[in-house]
């Protein structure tokens, strides 16, 4: 595995403790989602999760 891989794994892993990504991930409406929503384009920490996991960071989780 590469340097860049373990990178974007680790990037990845803070998106998914982001207090902001998680309550938009778990309520899926209100401000905090809307502006996770825009804000995912920005964040590098968004865009490695997106990478890692094949989902948006305000998406909910798949059961």
């Amino acid at each position: 595995m590469d340097r860049f891989a373990k990178r974007q794994k680790w990037m990845a892993r803070i998106c998914t403790n982001c207090i902001f990504c998680r309550r938009a991930r778990k309520k899926q409406k209100g401000l905090i989602y809307g502006i996770v929503k825009l804000e995912s384009r920005i964040c590098p920490f968004c865009r490695a999760y997106e990478k890692v996991y094949g989902r948006k960071s305000y998406e909910p989780y798949e059961v």
